[in-house]
């Protein structure tokens, strides 16, 4: 994976990495997730919406296993060790997915405002409706139908707070697990909008290099 494949945004102080899935891992994903949906007594042993923040309809775990056959673990290692070291010139040597969870959104449904477990957390669209992101007002000058939102700060002069993101299918966002974000529902459409989400640690004295305690 070339270096010029991986984006570093620093919008309102935190970084955040965009990288591009590759089509085959975008195949096995979206696969195991058909099949999945299929079997009514796994989606309930696999199911966690009741745990997380979504208003969604369906959110079930990964299984570690397919996390790690699939190649969505060496995806995830390395994406996040290239983006540490672009943008703290430091190279991690662990790497622990702790969650990982696919979300199935549909029409009208959110994700209100929180933040994740870890130390890193990251967002990668598998499948999106094809009118995505129109608003009932064409002329509308600020858009934010299905869009996600990572906010940070306060809005003050010359200071942006929030990130608004338009999803696009094979897009993968890294971002440290405080960085609070939300997505908005979308309309107009009764399709899937397909996404999966982590929460990982990485070494302790990269992630609090300026804990000043203890």
């Amino acid at each position: 994976m070339a270096d010029d494949q991986l984006k570093i945004f620093s919008p309102f102080g935190p970084s955040v990495a965009k990288v591009t899935i590759p089509e085959n891992l975008i195949n096995n994903l979206n696969n195991y997730v058909d099949q999945t949906i299929k079997d009514e007594e796994k989606i309930d042993d696999l199911n966690v919406g009741n745990k997380l923040a979504g208003n969604v309809k369906q959110e079930f775990k990964l299984e570690p296993k397919f996390v790690e056959n699939s190649g969505l673990l060496n995806f995830l290692g390395e994406s996040v060790t290239r983006w540490i070291l672009m943008s703290e010139r430091k190279k991690i040597q662990k790497f622990n997915v702790s969650s990982s969870w696919v979300v199935r959104q549909f029409e009208n449904e959110y994700n209100p405002l929180h933040l994740h477990g870890g130390h890193i957390s990251g967002v990668g669209y598998l499948k999106l409706p094809n009118n995505f992101g129109e608003t009932f007002q064409k002329n509308k000058t600020n858009n934010y139908n299905g869009k996600i939102a990572l906010v940070h700060g306060a809005q003050m002069f010359n200071c942006n707070s929030t990130f608004n993101v338009q999803p696009k299918v094979g897009d993968f966002y890294f971002f440290p697990n405080y960085l609070l974000h939300t997505v908005y529902p979308f309309y107009n459409s009764n399709e899937e909008r397909r996404s999966i989400s982590f929460n990982a640690t990485i070494d302790e004295n990269i992630y609090n290099t300026y804990n000043t305690y203890g």
